[in-house]
């Protein structure tokens, strides 16, 4: 009951016939009655004349059980009350009368007089008054609703204040404890949605630290926090490095990627595996850098939860607040909630990441086994049978079984891929990635990345990461071809690779690790450029651990029929040419013409042949090998010369070649001059052998022609 409106006294006399009056005829009420009157309304017999006058109030209220009634002088004594305005104020009936409020209730009047003296000053009445008292025989507040109304004597004037009392205080604590509910419900729903948001945030995006600042706006929403941070814990150091941070109000600015000790807040929350709530006492009691930032920052309580999942930890998620005691217990199921989504993420995001590490890493390898395939298709073996071509060979059976450097020299287009390629096979290395990388092919500025790897943003167009060769040729082999053209100033890394078997992705900080054995070739005289200062000198006593030289066609020349056979034979089968023979004159052309350009020009030459050839003999252009007989020419160049003369000369002092009758001196030349010398210009002991040639006929036969 919590409005009650201003009473007609009158009308409820009227209507009520429970309370006898002094009104009444003589004689009409029997002594029963007057006895039961008194039952229904428990008020002292004191005082009958305020009852008489206040008959229509007493008739209206003093029945009720639940309504609380008295009536009070103009000096604020109490006249009258029932037993349930009694039983409110704790004191029986009897003891209120003649006695003031004040005398009765004590501070109680500071509440209730002034409103009497309103009442008395302007005849109006006071309704729906809601009173909140600690009384003195209670334990917790009491709440009533009260409304004082003026009762007027004979000459119209305020004689007497009615009071009409109801106790609301059992409705107060129903109305507190389903307003505790509906709070904690209001509280579990907007929890809810947060998690309802964060999973959907999550779900749209791998990389947390993208998503996680969208995360953290979440749980602002309920728990107000300013600071919030995601570190993950480094399986190698054993500590955590940040990932992410949401702080908008910081003062200090500072770098972006902290790493933090492991025995900071977020370390002991990850190390005993359940969440921490830290003070501002608690944050100053750990070593000196570890929460001076966050203190700095006005940061007053902390809390920290642990991201954990069945193969360990993961990191930790850190809410700062410039509040004091800003977390509660009851926050952490909430957090602990959002730290295993965040978890779950974190482990879908790296395996995602190694997927996609081994998926591209197969791709790559699977491109350069393909591409070795198609050259052993070119080449299903190394052509020859010439004596030079059968030391190269054992000398590569000699090193293939070991993981020794190989350095291969020689002319361009003489087959050194062939031979780093027949290395691979032969090795104990040969189930694994053969990787080939062409130095000189690769602009200056792209080199180091494409050996060696970059991280995301390590420079412009860095869009992701890469893996370089050195990584893809781990456990297996890494051939790097005109190794000679490697800029001064990317040779001390290949070198720390080639002598620790360690290296960093371009803008990288992470070490990496490699298994791997390099071949690399050149047609340049390495010796030289390390005396011209244009090649390291430390890097090229490591790349020539066990150097084999190629040598070019023009001194394996009774390879070239064979060679020549092989090709017609590879260029027909694609082009369907029926050739069948060779004319003697274009053999003879074909072995005497020096080839510049080696098997690699001999084999072109070849295939525009094939396409001019229209019946069984195959119709070689020779104008092009006599069109410029002195240009490329070796014996006509200025290093022709000085090769015939070195060889002339070595003939004379039959191969000796330091000591007064040796070669160096005749020519006045330094023995290590002369025989670097000789190493450029391909000079050996089995110079310019005579060709094998059938002469019994005027053609060169094919032995593989189209009916066989």
């Amino acid at each position: 009951m919590s409005v009650w409106p201003l009473l007609n006294f009158n009308e409820a006399f009227a209507s009520s016939l429970a309370v006898t009056s002094t009104r009444r005829p003589q004689g009409s009420a029997t002594v029963a009655d007057s006895e039961r009157a008194q039952a229904n309304n428990p008020v002292s017999a004191a005082a009958p004349e305020s009852l008489i006058e206040s008959e229509q109030l007493l008739a209206a209220y003093f029945g009720a059980s639940r309504v609380g009634v008295c009536i009070l002088d103009t000096d604020f004594r109490f006249l009258a009350i029932n037993r349930t305005l009694a039983e409110m104020n704790g004191i029986l009936a009897e003891a209120h009368l003649g006695k003031s409020v004040r005398e009765v209730l004590g501070d109680f009047a500071e509440l209730v007089e002034p409103q009497f003296n309103r009442v008395l000053a302007t005849q109006q009445p006071v309704l729906n008054l809601e009173i909140s008292f600690m009384q003195p025989n209670r334990t917790e507040p009491a709440h009533w609703i009260e409304q004082y109304i003026p009762i007027k004597g004979a000459t119209g004037k305020v004689t007497q204040i009615g009071i009409v009392a109801v106790e609301i205080t059992e409705r107060k604590r129903l109305e507190e404890s389903l307003r505790g509910v509906s709070e904690s419900l209001r509280e579990e729903k907007k929890r809810q949605q947060v998690m309802m948001e964060v999973s959907r945030v999550l779900a749209t995006k791998f990389d947390v630290r993208q998503v996680f600042p969208q995360v953290s706006a979440c749980l602002r929403r309920v728990l107000r926090q300013e600071y919030a941070s995601l570190s993950l814990r480094d399986e190698k150091s054993g500590q955590l490095v940040r990932q992410a941070m949401d702080f908008p109000l910081r003062k200090i600015l500072g770098a972006d990627v902290e790493i933090s000790a492991a025995k900071g807040p977020g370390g002991k929350a990850l190390h005993q595996r359940e969440s921490l709530i830290f003070t501002k006492d608690e944050m100053q009691g750990f070593d000196a850098g570890m929460t001076d930032s966050l203190l700095a920052e006005g940061l007053k309580s902390l809390c920290c939860v642990p991201l954990l999942r069945p193969k360990g930890p993961l990191g930790v998620l850190v809410l700062g607040s410039t509040r004091t005691d800003a977390f509660k217990n009851d926050d952490l199921t909430l957090l602990n909630q959002v730290a295993a989504q965040l978890a779950i993420a974190v482990e879908n995001a790296r395996a995602t990441c190694e997927i996609e590490q081994l998926r591209s890493r197969w791709e790559r390898e699977t491109s350069y086994l393909k591409g070795e395939v198609r050259t052993k298709l070119d080449f299903e073996e190394i052509i020859g049978e010439s004596p030079a071509l059968q030391r190269v060979l054992d000398q590569v059976a000699i090193v293939a079984a070991s993981d020794a450097t190989v350095l291969i020299l020689g002319e361009t287009g003489t087959g050194k891929g062939l031979i780093a390629r027949a290395i691979h096979r032969t090795s104990k290395r040969k189930e694994r990635s053969f990787v080939t990388l062409n130095c000189a092919a690769i602009p200056t500025g792209l080199l180091e990345s494409e050996l060696f790897g970059h991280e995301k943003g390590a420079f412009t167009g860095a869009i992701s990461k890469k893996i370089g060769r050195l990584e893809l040729a781990d456990t297996g082999t890494l051939f790097l071809d005109e190794v000679g053209e490697i800029p001064l100033e990317l040779q001390p890394k290949l070198l720390r690779v080639l002598q620790e078997q360690e290296f960093e992705r371009l803008g990288g900080t992470r070490t990496t690790k490699v298994d791997m054995r390099l071949i690399a070739a050149t047609n340049r005289d390495l010796a030289g450029s390390v005396a011209e200062r244009e090649f390291r000198s430390d890097l090229f006593y490591r790349l020539n651990v066990f150097p084999i030289r190629v040598p070019p066609l023009r001194e394996r020349r009774e390879d070239i029929p064979v060679l020549v056979r092989h090709f017609v034979q590879k260029f027909a089968r694609r082009m369907d040419r029926g050739i069948e023979t060779i004319p003697s004159e274009t053999m003879d052309a074909l072995i005497n013409w020096h080839w510049p350009g080696n098997t690699r020009e001999l084999e072109n030459f070849i295939e525009r042949s094939v396409i001019l050839t229209e019946g069984t003999a195959l119709r070689a252009p020779l104008a092009e090998l006599q069109a410029s007989p002195n240009s490329g020419s070796a014996e006509n160049s200025l290093e022709g010369a000085e090769r015939e003369l070195i060889i002339r000369v070595l003939r004379e002092t039959d191969g000796l070649i330091s000591g007064p009758r040796g070669a160096a001196h005749r020519l006045g030349v330094k023995r290590t001059t002369l025989q670097s010398k000789m190493q450029r210009l391909g000079i050996t002991r089995n110079d310019y052998p005579s060709p094998k040639r059938d002469s019994s006929c005027g053609f060169w036969q094919v032995r593989f022609a189209r009916s066989s």
